[in-house]
């Protein structure tokens, strides 16, 4: 009899224990794995999906928490939070590389507005503001309040930078503000991978999840293309603003990128993950002797080695100058703001045709030119 007892007495137990496992494992949530990204996680709970953004300016602390809720829905017992009701139907967006990228993701549809127009280059946008499907809700830094209400947006798409102070009267209208700050992230394609968080907001997960593979996976294969080659350049990046000079960092997206590339470059192992401010003659004396010279810039038309001296008289001083090595971005007629962020193959195979002339297999130059001489 005190057997039975004990036996059932210990069933009891372990079931009692099974099931507060089991509510313990639902409380934690199913994690959504991110290969690359490290600053956002995601979990899914019943009823909700929380998304968790790190702050990249304070270790430890969170920039935003959002709970991403399906429409029409109400859940019980969330934690403290940004309620985001998705998927999301009309959205006012800030910048140009997420309007471009709601385009790639077949999501421009709900782009019911915009901020700083003159700075966002995707077509589509501009012919649906002249038919007025999309309104322009001003300046970015200080946009229109009135018209931005006026569109009931389900929320709006900002980035997020160090010591803004916020984000002033936007913050006062009770629609959500989405935090863009994969420009953060420490790799290329870890900032690609936020793709997939903003296809959970736009209810195209599926379309996210594979678009982040093709990139994932072309990337990868040019690495290993750039890899085989038996030439080894040096490359120097940019131009003079004013009186400075701004390198990429080592550890920038850019400078990782260009290790990715397989080249040599002077700042590889500075420990930034932004760019570096110089002198002109620091860069003169670090980078003077380099084999390429690959620049930005913004122009109606291409730029000459001519123009380029007239800018700065010091840039015959360089070797890549003076070989006519030089190769020019023209911010004004590629789209390299609106793709390269979430398309980092297309600028990889860029790198890695100009600093490596024997891969010849490569697609035409997307965003570089070779400046005329």
């Amino acid at each position: 009899m005190k057997k039975s007892l004990f036996l059932l007495l210990t069933v009891v137990v372990w079931l009692s224990s099974c099931g507060r496992q089991t509510a313990r494992q639902q409380e934690q949530g199913d994690t959504v794995r991110f290969r690359y990204a490290k600053r956002i996680t995601v979990v899914r709970y019943g009823g909700y999906t929380e998304v968790t953004l790190a702050n990249p300016w304070k270790t430890g602390k969170v920039l935003h928490r959002y709970l991403l809720v399906p429409r029409g829905e109400t859940p019980d017992g969330m934690p403290a939070g940004t309620v985001v009701h998705v998927p999301l139907r009309r959205s006012v967006v800030f910048t140009t590389v997420h309007c471009a990228l709601l385009q790639m993701l077949h999501q421009e549809q709900h782009i019911a507005g915009v901020a700083d127009l003159k700075y966002i280059k995707v077509p589509y946008v501009h012919e649906q503001v002249k038919a007025g499907r999309i309104m322009d809700c001003g300046d970015g830094m200080a946009p229109n309040i009135e018209k931005i209400i006026d569109q009931h947006p389900d929320a709006l798409f900002l980035s997020p930078f160090e010591n803004s102070g916020g984000y002033g009267k936007v913050e006062e209208i009770d629609i959500p503000i989405i935090e863009c700050a994969e420009y953060m992230e420490p790799t290329p394609l870890a900032r690609a991978e936020w793709m997939r968080f903003y296809g959970m907001l736009f209810g195209c997960e599926r379309e996210a999840d594979s678009l982040f593979a093709v990139v994932d996976s072309s990337y990868q294969a040019l690495c290993k293309v750039a890899a085989t080659s038996r030439v080894s350049r040096s490359v120097m990046l940019d131009k003079v603003t004013g009186s400075v000079w701004y390198v990429p960092g080592g550890k920038s997206t850019i400078g990782c990128m260009l290790a990715d590339a397989g080249c040599r470059y002077p700042w590889a192992s500075d420990e930034h993950s932004g760019s570096v401010s110089l002198p002109f003659e620091s860069v003169l004396e670090r980078a003077g002797e380099c084999d390429v010279w690959l620049f930005r810039y913004s122009s109606d038309h291409a730029i000459s080695y001519d123009e380029l001296l007239a800018e700065h008289h010091g840039y015959n001083r360089f070797r890549a100058f003076r070989q006519q090595e030089a190769y020019g971005c023209n911010v004004e007629l590629s789209l390299f703001y609106e793709e390269s962020p979430f398309r980092p193959d297309y600028l990889l195979g860029d790198f890695i045709q100009m600093l490596h002339p024997d891969i010849t297999n490569l697609p035409p130059l997307r965003y570089y030119q070779k400046v005329k001489k």
